[in-house]
């Protein structure tokens, strides 16, 4: 075994760690994790975490995915003919609008949270599932049009020209002819913007005023409190929330990787 065979396994196993941690003490009574010397195996299983936190969160894993899934399909409808555009049509301001596409990524969601908040609330979109859906998408759009426009750069203009000798329009070239080769960037991009909603945590705060409307990722901070701590129901709620994303991630693996290497056939 070389050294960089060792070097990598210590590195895997440092990241997957905290994950170890998180779901070992999901399984742990409260005495048991502060327990001095602490056991880094638990020695007493329990579900009285799980039975606890399913009963109360499970709307809220509910809204999550919800909001997700929404946030996903709209930076989808949004961001592919946007990207397509973008990347077949000839503009002046093309390079301009790309700078600022890439320039919202690098604003703090938190900078945007109280703006966002005054605008939702004129509207009557707080505690709102739409509400949710559309802050979230404020990020997953640009992002998707930036990995959108990088896939259809890859496919021949040709071969929407092909499909104009044979009598089909530019919307029909696009559905029929493109958007069929560019399936492993607009899963890659849902994915992604899928995953940005999930782990939401500033605008779920911000735009939610009750517990009605609340998603997952908001509920886990409820269990850590001023006066009383019960992380291991924090932990329960934790692992409940990874696993969508990590069933999404090992179904869709080969679609991303193939995406990603599409992608990168021209910028």
């Amino acid at each position: 075994m070389g050294g960089a065979t060792i070097l990598g396994i210590l590195i895997t196993f440092l990241m997957l760690f905290p994950v170890y941690w998180m779901v070992a003490n999901s399984f742990e009574t409260t005495a048991e994790m502060f327990r001095n010397p602490v056991s880094v195996v638990p020695t007493q299983l329990t579900f009285d975490p799980y039975i606890t936190v399913w009963q109360s969160q499970f709307p809220h894993l509910i809204t999550s995915l919800v909001v997700s899934i929404g946030a996903a399909c709209l930076a989808i409808v949004i961001a592919t003919p946007a990207a397509y555009a973008l990347a077949h049509f000839r503009f002046r301001f093309t390079i301009v609008l790309m700078f600022f596409l890439l320039l919202a990524q690098m604003i703090p969601t938190v900078t945007l949270a109280t703006p966002m908040f005054l605008i939702f609330n004129q509207f009557g979109l707080l505690n709102s599932t739409f509400g949710l859906i559309l802050a979230d998408s404020t990020y997953a759009v640009p992002f998707a049009v930036l990995i959108l426009r990088t896939f259809f750069l890859s496919v021949p203009y040709e071969l929407v020209q092909a499909a104009f000798v044979d009598g089909t329009g530019e919307w029909g070239a696009f559905f029929r002819v493109v958007l069929p080769l560019v399936v492993p960037g607009v899963i890659t991009a849902g994915l992604f913007a899928f995953l940005f909603a999930w782990g939401d945590f500033i605008y779920g705060l911000t735009l939610t005023t009750n517990d009605t409307i609340q998603p997952i990722s908001l509920s886990i901070y409820s269990y850590i409190g001023q006066f009383s701590d019960y992380w291991n129901n924090a932990m329960a709620v934790a692992v409940l929330a990874s696993i969508p994303a990590a069933i999404l991630l090992i179904l869709f693996q080969r679609y991303i990787t193939a995406g990603l290497t599409a992608g990168a056939v021209k910028g």
